[in-house]
């Protein structure tokens, strides 16, 4: 086990570090929507300039002499800047005409195009934070995924299957990029180091229903299982090891279910290699969404009093209480209007 980390102070802010990504919305990549726009605030420059330039000769410059190209460049910067120096000046009918209806509304585009940018940078950043103050003030019983790896994705692609809301699961992890991918699929991540107080404040623990813990090694599997349940009493924790020796550790730091993965890979190799088609439904149970699956629902109305035998799915446990009962127990042979029933169903 690797060294304990300092945990910080419950009462310390949790929204000092801006470390939440909220899940991203379809636009152009900040660098190409402001090289776009310089380039079209430069071409409204380069043609200002040629209107300029056409109609030199109706301009007069103080510095004596005709209007150069280079003059009309001048006259057209300082003038759509509205820096206005007076050195050169147009005096003729037309080129007086061509400022009123050329020239004026491109110095409004070129103001539009810069300061436009500007505002639109100040508009996102407040965007982005209402949308931050509004999810903090509304998320409720929502899911943790700790570890958003092979592990965590395929907890959320399970979670999303059963009928789980996206905006109500949060991810955790301290990689960014591993969270800029999980705001591309439509999630609330949390860049951070979840061993800590402060990171799973910011993802809302302790106001969560269920937390699922799947990092890299056992050892961190640890320490966030301490921490969450010093932070929420009443989720459910559900964790993830590599070896088996850990998991009663990692029950005894608050988790509820553990699940050891390669102690899990190593039965089903074995299942596999002594009866193929028995490793294939096998297989087929754990794969969310596909031929079978297994799912726990309320018992109906219709079911209660019989047996779990006369129900519709094929019943393989009943949830009564805190306790789980094989089908097969008498205590289970007639099923009661609160219990709970594990099954297994066709996804037809």
């Amino acid at each position: 086990m690797s060294r304990l980390r300092r945990v910080a102070a419950p009462g310390s802010e949790p929204w000092a570090d801006a470390g939440i990504v909220l899940p991203a919305r379809r636009t152009a990549p900040a660098g190409r929507q402001v090289g776009s726009r310089l380039l079209l605030a430069l071409a409204v420059l380069v043609a200002t300039t040629l209107v300029v330039y056409v109609d030199r000769d109706g301009y007069n410059d103080n510095a004596g002499g005709g209007l150069s190209f280079l003059d009309a460049a001048y006259y057209a910067t300082v003038t759509l800047s509205t820096t206005g120096y007076g050195d050169i000046t147009p005096y003729s009918d037309g080129a007086r005409l061509t400022n009123i209806f050329v020239i004026t509304p491109l110095r409004v585009v070129f103001l539009i195009i810069l300061v436009g940018t500007t505002l639109e940078v100040l508009t996102e950043r407040t965007r982005q934070q209402w949308r931050l103050n509004r999810w903090r003030s509304t998320v409720r019983e929502h899911t943790v995924v700790i570890g958003y790896g092979t592990k965590g994705r395929s907890a959320v692609d399970t979670l999303l299957g059963q009928g789980v809301k996206k905006e109500e699961i949060v991810v955790v992890d301290p990689q960014r990029k591993v969270i800029e991918q999980a705001a591309r699929h439509g999630l609330v991540g949390v860049v951070g180091d979840a061993t800590r107080t402060d990171t799973l404040l910011r993802a809302a623990l302790p106001t969560a229903a269920r937390v699922v813990i799947a990092p890299e090694r056992d050892d961190t599997a640890v320490l966030i299982a301490l921490t969450a349940r010093q932070l929420n009493k009443g989720a459910t924790v559900v964790a993830a090891v590599r070896e088996d020796e850990n998991a009663p550790l990692l029950r005894q730091s608050g988790a509820d279910v553990v699940v050891t993965s390669s102690s899990s890979a190593g039965r089903l190799l074995g299942l596999s290699m002594l009866s193929p088609h028995a490793g294939a439904v096998m297989e087929d149970l754990l794969t969310y969404g596909h031929g079978l699956d297994v799912v726990e629902r309320p018992v109906t109305r219709a079911e209660a009093g019989h047996s779990p035998r006369a129900c519709e799915d094929l019943v393989v446990a009943v949830v009564r209480g805190r306790r789980v009962l094989n089908y097969t127990e008498p205590e289970a042979a007639a099923l009661q209007l609160t219990d709970r029933v594990i099954v297994i169903k066709s996804t037809g």
